[in-house]
């Protein structure tokens, strides 16, 4: 797509109230800005008030005509589009006297403002954040005056590009954002499946989405950056430092939709079509069973549905193993699938409450350790679990030991050099993993790690 051929509109913050054809649809992400953003907003409009023009940024939407009526969703900004909202209806409603002198304001209707008339708000994010920052708008605006009221609607303005092609308009969405400093890696692969979905229905959009944006965004940077990315990465031999947008490409992968039929992803079009059928059968209205697709962490990413059904089942594992408990020094898990193993339950007690584990090179340490668990536990689930353990443990802290300090470059080289992730990737039964080499160490060279040592010392992996 050539975006040079794009012809964008700048539209007053007035013509924005005005249009009454906008609309947000369902698959898009809650209404999560915060009350620091629209401080934020409301700052940069009251100290560029004597410029002749303030320009907030982008609106892309996609037009659509819908059952003869000419419609525009919001594909990007919908976020300060609602806000700039608010801010109207809270301005009309606490700064009357001044709308009242002014013909070209009594013209607008504020009780049906655009977006918010024509959407139906339902998600509960949206809607507290929505009574949240309107009772903070209200409090700002009592102190506008008249010369700023009209700055807002006359000058405040937003560059406007209608795109009669969903394909086309996440496309300029991904292109724009991926230079930008708003949105998060999550966000552009969000935009990016979406944007695979093209032949979906909305209704299957909206379920794909679902589970994605009951997540804080924390949990999804969380999940991607700390677990998904580093365990591709390392499971092929790359380094995983940072999860950035330059990185965004290792959750893209293949479409059955298009013209490509290379011979390595019939593998991957058979399940996926098996899932669709065996799940669509009328058969499954009596049985109530439904078939999962086969994923697996180091496997092609299949574009679009596939991608969200991914991330879901990734997050509900990790959050069923729930590694991160070991961290907890106020109870030794008890129903943990390993209950039964002493050698585990020594494991999990001594990461539970030795002196060093809550320092940021430990930190690193431990990532290790939960991503070789878990990379683990998805490819072979709970087969020689007790040995694949200790062995994981073993490997991961080795690093502890015989450094002083660990550094994310230490934790990464590590991974790399000594990879048991790509053994893990390779393997085809567990006695692989359980046959990974780990060099015994000499010394420890590390401070406030005593009883990890000792623990090395028990099982036998100091000279």
């Amino acid at each position: 797509m050539d975006f040079k051929k794009i012809e964008p509109k700048i539209i007053k913050v007035k013509d924005l109230l005005l249009k009454r054809n906008l609309t947000i649809p369902s698959y898009q992400r809650p209404y999560k800005w915060t009350i620091k953003n629209v401080n934020q907003l409301i700052d940069d409009i009251i100290i560029h008030q004597e410029k002749s023009a303030y320009r907030f940024g982008t609106l892309v939407v996609h037009q659509e005509d819908k059952n003869g009526l000419e419609i525009q969703n919001i594909v990007d900004g919908q976020q300060r589009s609602i806000t700039l909202s608010l801010i109207a209806f809270a301005i009309n409603q606490n700064c009357r006297d001044i709308i009242l002198k002014h013909e070209e304001y009594k013209s607008i209707d504020f009780n049906s403002l655009g977006l918010l008339s024509n959407v139906e708000f339902q998600n509960e994010i949206t809607l507290y954040n929505i009574q949240n920052n309107y009772n903070e708008i209200v409090r700002r605006v009592r102190a506008f005056d008249k010369k700023l009221i009209e700055f807002f609607f006359e000058k405040c303005e937003l560059v406007q590009i209608v795109l009669n092609d969903i394909s086309e308009a996440f496309q300029f969405f991904d292109s724009q954002n991926a230079r930008g400093k708003d949105l998060e890696p999550h966000d552009l692969l969000k935009a990016f499946h979406l944007r695979e979905m093209k032949n979906e229905s909305e209704a299957e959009k909206i379920k794909s989405v679902t589970h994605w944006e009951s997540l804080d965004g924390k949990e999804l940077a969380t999940l991607f950056e700390n677990y998904l990315f580093r365990i591709r990465n390392w499971s092929k031999g790359y380094s995983a430092r940072y999860f950035t947008k330059n990185e965004v490409d290792v959750f893209k992968g293949i479409s059955f939709d298009n013209k490509d039929k290379y011979p390595y992803m019939q593998l991957y079009r058979i399940g996926h079509h098996f899932t669709e059928k065996y799940n669509d059968d009328y058969q499954r209205n009596i049985d109530l069973q439904q078939a999962h697709f086969p994923f697996q962490i180091d496997q092609v990413i299949i574009n679009g549905k596939r991608f969200f059904e991914m991330i879901a089942h990734y997050k509900h594992m990790i959050d069923k193993i729930n590694l991160n408990k070991i961290n907890s020094s106020d109870k030794i898990i008890e129903d943990t699938i390993l209950e039964q193993n002493t050698g585990y339950k020594r494991i999990i007690k001594t990461l539970s409450t030795y002196e060093g584990k809550n320092r940021t090179g430990d930190g690193y340490v431990r990532t290790l350790f939960d991503c070789a668990m878990i990379h683990y536990l998805d490819k072979f689930e709970e087969k020689n679990i007790e040995l694949v353990f200790e062995k994981i443990f073993i490997w991961a802290y080795s690093l502890r030991l015989q450094l002083q300090a660990v550094q994310i470059a230490s934790m990464d080289n590590h991974a790399l050099q000594n990879n048991i992730f790509k053994t893990i990737n390779e393997a085809l039964h567990p006695s692989e993993v359980m046959n990974f080499s780990i060099n015994p160490i000499d010394k420890n060279n590390s401070t406030k790690t005593e009883a990890i040592f000792e623990l090395f010392n028990t099982l036998h992996y100091v000279r």
